[in-house]
Order: C-alpha cells, then structure tokens, then sequence
C-alpha cells in the first residue's frame, strides 16, 4: 500500500475543518454537524460554502439526529428532503443508515434514499455496526448496490474489528468499498496491515481558542456535559497529513 493508492476520509463538523482535512492532504470530507452525537446532517450553508471552497470530494451525512437508527416516518421524509438539498448543493456523495426495530438493513427506505441520491455515490455508515448479523447486512447492501460501507467491526475500536472487517472483505470481494473507521496515528499501520484497505475514515481534531477576549465564565450555552465555552475543536491539517503518511508505510 502505497500513500498515492490509500484513499483517506476526514470526519468534519464545519467547513472551516474540512478546509483543513484538505490542507492535510485528505482525499475528500464526510461533512457533518454535531460529532458529540456521532454526527448529524450538517446545514444548507455549510454544504454551500463547503462544496465552493473545496477542490475535493465533499459527502454530506443525512442523519436526523443522534441515537439510534431505526427512524420515524416523519424523520424519514427529513432525510429525504436533505438528500435532495444535498444532491441541488453540489455534494458528491451522502452518507446514511437506516435500520429495521430488529437490527436489519431497512432495506425499502435504504432503497428509496438511494434512489434518491443518484447519480451521487453512497456510503452505508456505522449504523452497519448495530446490525444483528453483518454478513446478512453485507449482503443485503450489496443487493441495494451502496458504493462503501463504514465500519469499525462491529467493535468499539477498529482495532478489535479488525478480523471481522477482513472478512467482511473477502465476502464483498470487491464488490463494495469496506472502510474502516477511526484509526489513529498509533494503530493506523496496524489498521492497514490487518485489514487491507484502500480506504480509510478518521477525525483529526486539535482544539483552538475562541477569538473572544470578553469572557462571561459564570454562563455555558451547551448542554449538561459541559466543554470548554471557549475552546472548540477544529481539523488539525498536520495530523492528517502525518496519518496518510503512516497509511502509506
């Protein structure tokens, strides 16, 4: 495996991270809002201002909210809608998920969103990794003809899902893109050499401070687990730039 042949992902929740995911050297952006939840489907303008800065591959997820992935038919006509707003906006490709209350690919709305998205590509993400049997959950994309799958093994590392992403691999055999996600600086050749893949998805966060020289510290905007009011996480382009290289070796 080579630098050139890892094709690298970078997990962003705003335009000014996918800006530095590109500095980096990332190959394209899963775009996104609120990482605290897993990520959520990111706004109208941000998808905007990301596909007019961007030279690289922008997929947006359609995510209504954080949780699980068994949705209401309410919620399902919101993905629907941001599909469409993704697909007006210029973005390359969606990221989504939707499963069935027993722990199965959904596959008649899975269908209808796909649909929907073309001539975009789609990636089937972690939702993958709460299916009851994910060699059935393979197959079952495989029939629906996603472009990737993001997974972490159905483990909380990608490390320990290793065997299983292998697997996974050989069942596709090259019929779907196996991406495993969220491999770190330290496991990253590890990742590579278990599994085999071509493509990887990671965030490269480093925190910054806010811009604000007026500080209130007596009041906080968040919620009950409380990060820093004036600190906040953007994209560090050196990490990514220092994972592809480790990718690459």
């Amino acid at each position: 495996m080579t630098m050139q042949s890892l094709t690298i992902e970078v997990c962003v929740d705003s335009v000014e991270s996918a800006l530095g995911a590109q500095a980096g050297g990332a190959d394209r952006v899963e775009l996104c809002d609120n990482l605290l939840e897993g990520g959520t489907t990111p706004s109208a303008g941000s998808i905007a201002t990301a596909r007019k800065l961007l030279t690289i591959g922008v997929q947006v997820i359609i995510r209504p909210r954080g949780g699980d992935f068994c949705y209401s038919d309410v919620e399902y006509d919101i993905m629907r809608h941001d599909i469409a707003v993704a697909k007006q906006l210029g973005a390359d490709g969606v990221v989504i998920g939707i499963l069935t209350p027993d722990g199965e690919i959904d596959k008649a709305r899975t269908a209808a969103l796909i649909e929907l998205a073309r001539p975009m590509n789609v990636t089937f993400h972690r939702a993958f990794d709460m299916t009851r049997d994910p060699f059935r959950a393979l197959d079952d994309l495989l029939d629906l003809g996603v472009n990737r799958i993001l997974t972490t093994g159905q483990e909380s590392t990608v490390l320990e899902g290793a065997e299983l992403i292998r697997e996974l691999m050989r069942q596709a055999r090259e019929r779907v893109i196996i991406m495993p996600g969220g491999a770190s600086e330290r496991t990253i050749r590890r990742v590579v050499a278990q599994t085999g893949a071509t493509e990887l998805h990671f965030a490269a966060p480093k925190m910054i401070d806010s811009l604000m020289v007026y500080r209130n510290e007596r009041v906080f905007m968040g919620g009950e687990m409380r990060p820093p009011e004036y600190l906040r996480a953007t994209t560090d382009p050196e990490r990514v730039r220092t994972l592809r290289q480790l990718g690459g070796h």
